[in-house]
């Protein structure tokens, strides 16, 4: 069936004012001013009467199996469901593998991705996990990137933090070096995704890298970067030099060393660095914890994927222009792992989208050209959720 989503304020993430989408087979397949120019019999109509209507957001971090774990077995974060991804407006993720990458492991990342993907939900996931030699299913990083249709890049690698296995600089480039060959066998996305921890080295190994040899600065995508202050002045700087730097939407209580992802944001389009260089993810399901000096958890919270649309409403609460941070949760992840049908509105790219109220919250989400949220109203859940538990 034929759908027409009339008069929906578009942002590309550009501003196209107001516009009607024909909708077919999950994709976009007209863009038009006047909605007598797509009619048709039997056409399904949605009116959004002006309400804004966005790519849908590309959670390029996500703990799909769950996170945690530092704290004994009890404290493995279970599997993040579907609704809770669409709920929040993600369309498309991105699984990763944190501390514990022995326990779980890339097979069950791949699994959930492809779980994902049947109950209509974009999905990829990376090989690995914090530690080095990574966790692989073919035993090779490269092979697993060019064989296995998920997986697109490496990581969570962990540098600078007492959880990773203290990689050396050769350690990391051989880890580039395969990824971005991967890449371009396969035109997968080919980044060699870095969780940075609170360490006084920083950024220093990917400063290196890019010094020592001829691998492209994109390939080095370090996540995390706002946890502190001036971690978050280096992945300026490398931002500058052409890594895309991703910013996490946690929790930042008043006081802490830390931006919150909004006034991150705000901080980075302020600066130099170019604007298609910075994107924004949830690390939903994964674990947030905090540690003594002996490196004993003492407190743990769980990322949630909601976290993106808060950040996007503190945004516009602020009054900051919806066009111009839009970019770094959908076309600028886009751009960076090469999903070349996601995080734009246009035709011929996927029927993914969010849509606004004037208070800048998600009232609908549509997947593939499926409303799996309409007017707040959860319509598509996972196998194994009830309305009790989504």
């Amino acid at each position: 069936m034929l759908h027409l989503l009339a008069n929906a304020h578009v942002f590309a993430p550009q501003d196209l004012g107001v516009r009607h989408l024909l909708i077919g087979n999950g994709r976009v397949l007209a863009i038009v001013n006047d909605p007598d120019d797509v009619s048709s019999p039997g056409l399904l109509v949605t009116d959004l009467d002006g309400r804004r209507l966005l790519p849908g957001f590309i959670d390029g971090h996500a703990h799909i199996t769950g996170g945690g774990g530092e704290s004994g077995f009890a404290s493995r974060v279970p599997p993040v469901p579907l609704s809770r991804f669409t709920s929040a407006g993600v369309t498309s993720v991105v699984g990763v593998l944190g501390t514990d990458d022995t326990t779980r492991d890339t097979r069950g990342l791949v699994a959930q991705a492809r779980a994902l993907r049947e109950e209509g939900m974009s999905a990829w996931c990376h090989t690995g996990g914090y530690h080095v030699p990574p966790v692989t299913l073919t035993g090779s990083v490269r092979d697993d990137i060019v064989f296995i249709d998920p997986i697109i890049g490496i990581g969570e690698v962990a540098i600078s933090d007492h959880r990773s296995s203290q990689p050396t600089l050769d350690e990391i480039l051989r880890l580039a070096g395969d990824v971005h060959v991967a890449g371009l066998i396969t035109g997968k996305a080919g980044v060699l995704h870095l969780h940075l921890g609170d360490g006084d080295r920083g950024m220093k190994l990917i400063r290196k890298a890019l010094k020592k040899t001829e691998l492209p600065a994109r390939v080095f995508n370090p996540t995390h970067v706002n946890r502190n202050k001036a971690l978050f002045e280096e992945a300026i700087e490398l931002a500058s030099k052409g890594c895309v730097v991703d910013i996490t939407a946690y929790p930042v209580a008043d006081g802490d060393d830390a931006w919150a992802a909004d006034v991150a944001l705000m901080r980075y389009l302020d600066s130099d660095a170019p604007a298609a260089n910075v994107t924004i993810s949830s690390d939903g399901g994964g674990c947030l914890p905090e540690f003594n000096e002996q490196g004993e958890m003492t407190k743990m919270d769980v990322g949630s994927p909601h976290c993106l649309g808060e950040t996007l409403k503190a945004l516009l609460d602020r009054g900051i222009d919806l066009a111009s941070v839009l970019p770094a949760f959908t076309s600028n992840v886009a751009k960076l792992l090469r999903l070349r049908d996601k995080g734009s509105v246009g035709v011929g790219f996927a029927a993914d989208f969010i849509v606004l109220d004037n208070a800048h919250e998600i009232t609908d989400v549509m997947l593939g050209g499926v409303w799996h949220v309409a007017n707040g109203e959860q319509k598509v859940l996972g196998q194994f959720e009830t309305e009790d538990n989504s």
